[in-house]
């Protein structure tokens, strides 16, 4: 905020040094400029170190910070391990039954048949001997419920093994090979957030700041690192309504720069095609009604690169 009222300051200045010029002399005032990368925190976790400095120069790979991962690392063998029990179900779906499991549903089926066998006799004895009266009715009653309950046995041993030999549902297959590929999009989100823990440059650039500092912990989405990017810097500039038509992209400007005394080449890169009124911070007399447009006109010169960003600049039109 200190840096930005400096700046706005300055450029108030200018701007009503601006009013001594003829309105047709085509000054145009601003502020320099670099194209920034603002690099955030992909996990709220504390800063191990800082393998760079602020206003070291970087190429694109290098690494700039780096972010605890410990937690991280928890996570992974969690998903590691919840990838590896998914698979061994889809495994075991697809091979089907062990052997042993199937040796043991037939011996259910062969326990459940005898069992019936000895139910369906029991009763017939029972039958016999209350048609000569010779035992109560509910007895009879009792040994025709066991059969019963045999035969349904029986009929449930039976299913079971059927279950078995014909092996697994496509429909259960399809469920447990959905499952893996769940397990393994989780793992790899989580591979690819713990690689994000090491903060890396994504371009050639200059470090302009690192806010945060070994042991502290950034907030989620923090702006980790700051880099300004490009060969050289640009001057925003606001060019009056009276002189937008005649201004065009690639069109040449000499810029002055406060505090350096030589001239600088530039040509314009972009200007907005909607206006707005002067900058607050410069709404004086006559400049409260005046509509602007920004533009950006990027320096050409080699040297350029050494500006450091917020400088005041004016720009006339190269002769």
């Amino acid at each position: 905020m200190q840096l930005d009222r400096l700046r706005y300051g300055a450029l108030a200045g200018l701007l009503l040094l601006a009013g001594c010029h003829s309105k047709t002399d085509g000054l145009l005032l601003g502020t320099l400029e670099w194209d920034r990368i603002s690099l955030p925190a992909e996990a709220s976790e504390p800063v191990l170190a800082l393998d760079v400095q602020e206003g070291a120069a970087v190429k694109a790979g290098d690494r700039l910070l780096r972010l605890d991962g410990r937690r991280m690392q928890a996570r992974i063998a969690q998903a590691e391990a919840q990838l590896e029990q998914q698979q061994a179900r889809l495994a075991e779906l697809a091979n089907g039954a062990r052997s042993e499991t199937l040796d043991a549903a037939r011996a259910d089926v062969a326990s459940a048949v005898a069992a019936r066998d000895e139910a369906r006799k029991q009763y017939a004895r029972q039958a016999e001997l209350a048609g000569k009266q010779l035992v109560a009715r509910s007895t009879l009653d009792a040994a025709k419920a066991t059969r019963d309950r045999s035969d349904a046995a029986v009929a449930a041993a039976q299913a079971q093994l059927r279950e078995l030999t014909q092996g697994t549902r496509s429909e259960q297959l399809a469920q447990a090979e959905a499952a893996v590929k769940t397990a393994e999009a989780a793992l790899a989100e989580l591979k690819l957030s713990a690689a994000k823990l090491d903060v890396h440059a994504p371009r050639d650039a200059r470090v302009d700041a690192l806010p945060f500092k070994p042991g502290d912990q950034p907030p989620l989405g923090a702006n980790l690192a700051s880099l300004l990017v490009g060969e050289a810097p640009y001057a925003r500039v606001f060019v009056p309504a009276s002189e937008r038509a005649k201004i065009k992209e690639g069109q040449k400007y000499v810029l002055s720069v406060q505090g350096v005394e030589r001239e600088w080449r530039a040509h314009v890169r972009a200007i907005s095609s909607e206006a707005s009124f002067t900058p607050y911070y410069a709404l004086t007399g006559d400049d409260a009604s005046r509509l602007v447009y920004r533009a950006e006109l990027v320096l050409e010169d080699g040297e350029a690169k050494t500006l450091p960003a917020g400088l005041p600049v004016q720009a006339r039109p190269a002769q």
